[in-house]
C-alpha cells in the first residue's frame, strides 16, 4: 500500500470525527451531516473514488455496531414489545421487498423479476441508528425508541437472507419458495442457537479473568466471534450477534465495577467512530454509482429513482397502521399494547436506510451463472444509493420537526423514572444501613465510631439525593439542597487537588504513573458527582 493511498484512508475517520464534533456541537444530527459531508467530498478535485467493499461492511462494520446495540437494549423491554418488533423486522421486510421489487419489475425495462426481489431485498430494512439519536435526544417515548432499536437488530437478518435468496435466483442458482423459505427458517434458528451456546461460555470467562482488559477484550471479539462462526455454518450471523449481545448485556451486573466502567467508554468510543466513518462513506458512493449508468438516460433514472423512494416510504406507512390495531402486547400488558396515531406516524415516518443496504448492493456479481452479465446491476445499485439518500435526507431532516409537530414525548417516563429511582435508591440505602448496623452491632467497641458515621453519613446522603433531584437541585424558595451544596464544593475541592498532583508533577515531586493512579481516583468520584 502506497503512502499516499493510506493518507487518503486516514483521510475518511478524521473527516468523519471532525463533521461529526461539528454536528454535535451545532444540534444537527450527525448521520445526515455526515452524509451530506461525504457526497461533497466526493466531487473535490483529487479526492480518489472509495467503492464500498462489502465484505468489509458486513464483517468489520456489522457486528460491533449490532453488539453494542443489543448489549444495551433491555432483555425485557424488548421481550415485552416483540410482537410489533416481530412484525417490523420479519414482516415489513417482507412486505417492502414484494412492494419494490414489484414496482421496479413493472418500470424498469428489461429488470427480471428476480432482480427486481433482490433491489427490495436491499431496501427493505431501515437503519434506526439516525432516527433513535434523533428520538432520544427529543425525549420520545420509551416503548417507541425500543421497538425501533429491535427493528434495527433483527430486520437485517431478514433482509440478507431473502437477499441472498433473490439473489441466488437472479443468478441462475434455481432456488424455489419453498428453498427459500426452509433457508430463511434454518438461518434464523441456528444463529439464534449459536448465540444462545456461545453466550454463557463467554460470560462464564469474563468473571473468571479478573482482569478488566481482558474481559472487555473478550467482549470485542465476541461479536466477530459470533458473526464469523454462524456465517460458517450458513445460519444467520446477525442474529447470532444480537442473541450473545442481549445475552452478555443481561448478566453485565456480575462484572466487576472497574471492568464495567472501562467497557462502557470503550464501547461509546468505537460505536461513535465507527457510525461516523459508516455514514460518511454512503456519501462518498455517490461517484462510483453514477460512473455505472453511462448510457442510460437521466429522466427515467429520476421517475425510477422517485417511484421506488415513494413506495419505500408508503410501504411502512401502509403496514405499520392496519398491524398497530392488532394486540401487540401480552395479556398483562395488553393496556399498553396499540400506539396512537401519533405513535403509528412517528414509527411509520422512522424509516431512514443504511449501510447495509449499499453493502448488500455492492455485494451483486458483475455477471451470473452462466457467464452473462446480471441483469440491471447498475440500475439496483442508483436506485439503492438514491433510496438510502432520500430516507436519510427527507425523512432524517423532518423528523425531528415532525416530533415536535405531534408534541409527542416522555416526559412523563422521565418524572416516573426519577420517581422509581429515588424509591430505589432509598431501598437500596436501606439495606446498606441495616447491613451496616449488622456489621457493627457485636463489634461495636473494636471499630472506630468515626469511620462508622462516616458510613452512614454517605448512605443518608445518597438516600435523600435521590428524592432531592425530583426537585431540580432546589429546595424551597429557589434555595440549594444540601446534596447540591455538596456536589458543588466537592467538585471544587476536586479541581483542587487536581491542580496540585499536576503542579507536584510538573516540580518533578512525583511520578507520572503516581499522577495517573490518583486522577484516576479523582476522575472516578468526579464522574458520580457530575451526575446530572
Amino acid at each position: 500500500m502506497g503512502t499516499t493511498h493510506a493518507l487518503w484512508l486516514l483521510a475518511v475517520p478524521v473527516v468523519a470525527l471532525a463533521v461529526a464534533a461539528l454536528a454535535r456541537r451545532v444540534g444537527v444530527a450527525a448521520p445526515l451531516a455526515l452524509v451530506i459531508a461525504g457526497m461533497a467530498v466526493s466531487f473535490a478535485p483529487g479526492v480518489p473514488e472509495f467503492a464500498l467493499d462489502p465484505e468489509f461492511v458486513l464483517y468489520v462494520f456489522l457486528p460491533p455496531l449490532l453488539f453494542s446495540a443489543a448489549w444495551e437494549s433491555s432483555f425485557f423491554s424488548l421481550r415485552d414489545n416483540v410482537r410489533p418488533i416481530a412484525l417490523l423486522s420479519v414482516g415489513l421486510v417482507l412486505f417492502t421487498t414484494l412492494a419494490v421489487g414489484g414496482v421496479a419489475y413493472l418500470l424498469v425495462p428489461d429488470l427480471p423479476l428476480a432482480a427486481a426481489l433482490v433491489l427490495g431485498a436491499i431496501v427493505a430494512p431501515p437503519d434506526a441508528v439516525a432516527a433513535v439519536s434523533v428520538a432520544q435526544r427529543l425525549g420520545l417515548p420509551r416503548r417507541l425508541v425500543t421497538i425501533l432499536v429491535g427493528e434495527s437488530l433483527f430486520n437485517d437478518a431478514t433482509a440478507l437472507t431473502v437477499f441472498r435468496v433473490a439473489l441466488a435466483a437472479a443468478v441462475g442458482a434455481g432456488f424455489t419458495f419453498a428453498d427459500g423459505v426452509g433457508r430463511f427458517l434454518f438461518a434464523a434458528l441456528a444463529g439464534a442457537v449459536v448465540g444462545l451456546l456461545l453466550g454463557p461460555p463467554l460470560h462464564w470467562l469474563r468473571t473468571r479473568l479478573n482482569d478488566p482488559l481482558v474481559e472487555n477484550g473478550v467482549a470485542l471479539v465476541a461479536p466477530f466471534a459470533a458473526y464469523l462462526i454462524a456465517e460458517s455454518v450458513h445460519a444467520s450471523g446477525v442474529i447470532a450477534v444480537v442473541v450473545s449481545g442481549l445475552y452478555l448485556g443481561h448478566r453485565f451486573t456480575e462484572s466487576p465495577a472497574v471492568t464495567r466502567l472501562i467497557g462502557h467508554s470503550f464501547w461509546k468510543i468505537l460505536v461513535f467512530l465507527l457510525e461516523s466513518v459508516v455514514f460518511l462513506l454512503i456519501g462518498l458512493q455517490l461517484p462510483p454509482v453514477v460512473d455505472g449508468l453511462s448510457g442510460r438516460g437521466w429522466g427515467s433514472l429520476a421517475w425510477w429513482a422517485v417511484a421506488v423512494f415513494g413506495v419505500t416510504v408508503a410501504a411502512r406507512f401502509v403496514w405499520v397502521f392496519p398491524t398497530s390495531y392488532l394486540p401487540l402486547a401480552p395479556a398483562s400488558r395488553r393496556s399498553e399494547g396499540k400506539l396512537d396515531w401519533r405513535g403509528r406516524v412517528v414509527l411509520s415516518w422512522a424509516g431512514m436506510r443504511g449501510v447495509v443496504s449499499l453493502a448488500a448492493a455492492f455485494a451483486i456479481p458483475f455477471v451470473a451463472d452462466d457467464g452473462s452479465p446480471f441483469p440491471g446491476r447498475d440500475v439496483v445499485l442508483f436506485l439503492t444509493f438514491t433510496t438510502v439518500l432520500g430516507t436519510l435526507l427527507v425523512q432524517g431532516l423532518t423528523f425531528p420537526a415532525l416530533i415536535r409537530w405531534l408534541r409527542i414525548g416522555g416526559a412523563r417516563e422521565v418524572y416516573e423514572d426519577a420517581v422509581a429511582e429515588a424509591g430505589a435508591q432509598h431501598a437500596a440505602a436501606k439495606a446498606a444501613l441495616e447491613r451496616l448496623d449488622e456489621l457493627t452491632a457485636d463489634r461495636a467497641d473494636l471499630l472506630d465510631p468515626e469511620v462508622v458515621e462516616r458510613l452512614r453519613g454517605q448512605a443518608e446522603r445518597r438516600q435523600l439525593h435521590a428524592w432531592e433531584r425530583l426537585g431540580g437541585g432546589t429546595g424551597h424558595e429557589g434555595a440549594e439542597v444540601p446534596s447540591a451544596t455538596y456536589r458543588r464544593l466537592r467538585l471544587e475541592m476536586l479541581a483542587a487537588e487536581r491542580a496540585t498532583f499536576v503542579r507536584l508533577r510538573d516540580e518533578r515531586r512525583i511520578d507520572d504513573e503516581v499522577l495517573a493512579r490518583v486522577l484516576h481516583e479523582l476522575d472516578l468520584e468526579e464522574v458520580s458527582l457530575s451526575r446530572p
